[in-house]
């Protein structure tokens, strides 16, 4: 599905998602609701303030900075200012945002004309759901969900402090370990305001793995690369638990 495409989540959808990932259950909903609604399909109220999440991408910008700068300064006493500095950008920086809020799903529930299709769109939610998360729950319950939920589970924290991964070199490289081939072919479409967009298919063996938008062609590349390396990683991850089950079932039958 093109997520880009969706029109609109149901309060059960985002209801189900905030309880399932961060854990919480809403007093206001509706402030959830704005943070995944863009700006290309904003509304306005009757006093005229527009219903979208740039407000709330904007606040929750700042709380995301203070939470994980905290945290950072808790468990690095050592570090002087300009490496605090360093770690925290790759933190909170544009693409990493991006990643996190695709592993999360939160796109899923993002609502966008299908005309606005940046890769920057994701992180921006995410600071947006961010930012009603403090309005809704107040800093310290916004705080426990950054480090207990975000930090700590879903983003690899060790990776990005250590740099950022070329997940092309890393898929290429995993494919020459397996006897196997990689494509990328990449193609241009025009965007609605005058630029281009580079659109990147990854291809395994000639078969079809995944695809990525850009307004770069390496970095179409590079998130083409890391959405087809996920993919091998769930299904080499699937593949230990069935045989582990065989494993556990054979057991069981040679006991019986």
């Amino acid at each position: 599905m093109n997520i880009f495409a969706k029109k609109n989540s149901s309060e059960k959808e985002i209801a189900k998602f905030l309880k399932n990932i961060l854990g919480i259950k809403p007093k206001n909903l509706d402030i959830y609701k704005m943070a995944f609604t863009h700006s290309s399909v904003a509304s306005r109220s009757a006093v005229g303030n527009a219903y979208n999440n740039e407000r709330l991408e904007y606040l929750g910008d700042a709380v995301l900075n203070a939470v994980v700068a905290d945290y950072l300064y808790k468990k690095f006493p050592l570090r002087l200012e300009g490496a605090l500095t360093e770690m925290r950008s790759k933190i909170v920086c544009r693409d990493h945002l991006n990643r996190l809020s695709r592993k999360m799903g939160l796109t899923e529930l993002i609502i966008v004309e299908p005309h606005c299709q940046s890769n920057s769109i994701h992180g921006n939610t995410f600071e947006a759901l961010i930012g009603a998360l403090y309005l809704d729950k107040g800093y310290k319950k916004t705080k426990d969900v950054i480090i207990n939920k975000l930090l700590l589970i879903f983003m690899d924290l060790e990776s990005v402090l250590q740099g950022e991964t070329n997940y092309k070199s890393k898929l290429i490289n995993w494919a020459q370990k397996n006897n196997m081939s990689v494509r990328f072919e990449n193609h241009a479409v025009d965007h609605s305001k005058g630029k281009k967009i580079f659109i990147s298919q990854c291809y395994l063996n000639g078969k079809f793995i995944a695809e990525a938008e850009e307004f770069k062609i390496k970095k179409a590349d590079q998130l083409a690369a890391e959405k087809a390396y996920e993919q091998l990683q769930k299904k080499s991850e699937n593949g230990k638990k069935d045989n582990e089950k065989g494993s556990i079932k054979e057991k069981i039958a040679k006991h019986s």
